[in-house]
């Protein structure tokens, strides 16, 4: 389920008549984790790919789960007491060698309990049932922070702010979790002026990209200026490099090298024509 983007926080009785369940809004990879008993844990991100074999002690922690247990849970690093969203497309060599990184899985739905399917249940139920389910378990696995009160919802959002939390998740208190998508059952609200795209290709080569080929949501196609600093550039290159094609001539853009699958990115537009500023990458 895949909350929708809304300009403004709901109110209790914004998204039907059973209330809201307000969660922090975390910034890092979305996953589903299975626990497995004896056969290796999955951490399946929203592109089908297994995130296990490049977060070890995560899946190590899942591992740690009763057989049959599934929770849809967002995989995030903290680094100097504020959420880093850039430590997790380093290698997993590189945020070994950072003592300082934690890594941690912050679960906000469970979608099965050994032997048992929950996604028909309401959230609210859910909810509960993912609270007695890792009422025992340690970090680096914890429930997501979350309340039916707006007020305390807000005041969170402002508060912990400088920790690097984006916004809130608003959910209606009792959906049940539909495979195919939330509708508007669950939105997101983001304190910020940025918008996502997708990205299309880069410029220059591939170990420093120059800039990024960037569709928007309504279709249209932006080249990011100004030039990539050299810090985006390697976090651009450490997270294109897998998915870049051969280069090819675009009629626009010049030299390119396509990308081959998914990769977003936050940035800011400014001006008329509107030019587009490369914030970050968002997701795996």
């Amino acid at each position: 389920m895949r909350p929708a983007a809304v300009t403004a926080v709901p109110p209790a009785g914004g998204l039907g008549g059973a209330g809201v369940q307000y969660e922090l809004k975390l910034d890092g990879f979305r996953c589903v984790a299975f626990a497995r008993g004896a056969r290796p844990p999955v951490l399946q991100s929203r592109t089908g790919r297994d995130l296990a074999p490049e977060f070890p002690s995560i899946a190590a922690a899942v591992a740690r789960l009763p057989e049959g247990l599934v929770l849809d849970a967002e995989l995030v690093a903290w680094r100097a007491g504020r959420f880093a969203f850039g430590e997790l497309l380093r290698t997993r060599r590189a945020r070994a060698a950072a003592p300082d990184v934690v890594l941690g899985l912050i679960a906000f739905d469970l979608l099965a309990l050994p032997g048992r399917d929950l996604r028909r249940l309401p959230l609210t139920d859910r909810r509960r049932l993912l609270l007695a389910a890792l009422a025992d378990v340690p970090p680096p696995i914890q429930p997501v922070l979350a309340t039916t009160d707006r007020t305390e919802a807000l005041d969170w959002m402002t508060r912990l702010a400088d920790t690097g939390v984006e916004g809130l998740v608003c959910k209606a208190a009792g959906s049940p979790y539909r495979p195919r998508g939330a509708g508007r059952a669950w939105v997101k609200y983001r304190r910020s002026d940025t918008l996502d795209a997708t990205v299309r290709a880069f410029t220059g080569p591939a170990s420093r990209p120059h800039a990024l080929v960037l569709e928007l949501d309504d279709g249209r196609v932006l080249l990011s200026t100004p030039r990539l600093t050299p810090v985006q550039a390697r976090e651009v290159a450490e997270a294109a490099r897998p998915l870049a094609g051969p280069p090819v001539t675009d009629p626009e853009h010049g030299p390119v090298h396509p990308l081959t699958g998914p990769l977003r990115a936050e940035l800011t537009l400014t001006g008329r024509p509107p030019a587009a500023a490369f914030v970050r990458l968002r997701g795996d």
